[in-house]
């Protein structure tokens, strides 16, 4: 019997694409169900009630929520092209680095660019971009002397990390500032047009001109609440 897979995801979050890169990698053939998260179908509601939230794989009918557990699960599932090394070391140091995606890229870089660089104006802006620039250092030397973080393929931290390759110069175009240049940042510029290249990235970014437009919208409407203040 063939194997049922899908993946839940909504248009413009960049999480859902860590699972979709994932069963690319893998060669798993899979269904994906895009989700309105203002208007969250019953089946999203079943397969993630506590969190109601999209990445949600399902399985032969099993559903797994969020994304690095996901990613796990993938590697464990599927065999082939492994997302992380046989060393343990090795596959310490990569898991380091996915979670060192989410608990610093993640909430302090994303976040941060989000809500005080984007949002934001004048110092409040300023400080968002330091707050940012210092954990985008730390991936700039993990990555000095390497195509991507684990060596010669991509692995669990790239997948984890992947958004940047897209999503950051969108978020630099709509607040119009800099903030990774090749001077700066010559291994995270590299790493970034490496990943954005590979053949199971390519075609599964969400819409430029879309996704920009929806976060011009925002920075409007978040500078006009400002200046009514």
């Amino acid at each position: 019997m063939a194997e049922e897979v899908k993946v839940f995801r909504s248009w413009s979050s960049p999480f859902p694409l860590r699972v979709i890169w994932a069963l690319r990698l893998k060669g798993v053939t899979f269904d994906v169900i895009c989700e309105d998260l203002f208007n969250k179908s019953p089946l999203l509601l079943q397969y993630n009630p506590v969190e109601k939230k999209v990445p949600v794989l399902v399985h032969n009918g099993k559903a797994i929520c969020e994304s690095l557990v996901i990613l796990e699960y993938i590697e464990e599932t599927w065999k082939q092209t492994p997302l992380l090394p046989e060393d343990p070391y090795q596959k310490a140091n990569a898991r380091f680095w996915a979670k060192f995606s989410d608990d610093k890229v993640i909430m302090q870089v994303f976040q941060s660019i989000k809500w005080d660089v984007l949002l934001k104006e004048g110092k409040e802006q300023e400080e968002g971009i330091l707050a940012s620039l210092q954990n985008l250092r730390y991936l700039e030397e993990e990555l000095r002397g390497k195509k991507f973080f684990g060596g010669e393929a991509i692995g669990l931290a790239d997948l984890a990390l992947g958004w940047l390759a897209y999503y950051l110069n969108i978020f630099e175009e709509v607040a119009g500032l800099k903030l990774v240049d090749q001077e700066s940042f010559p291994s995270l510029v590299a790493w970034m047009q490496e990943f954005a290249n590979a053949p199971v990235v390519h075609g599964s970014w969400p819409d430029r001109d879309k996704l920009a437009e929806k976060l011009v919208a925002m920075r409007e409407a978040s500078l006009g609440k400002e200046t009514r203040k």
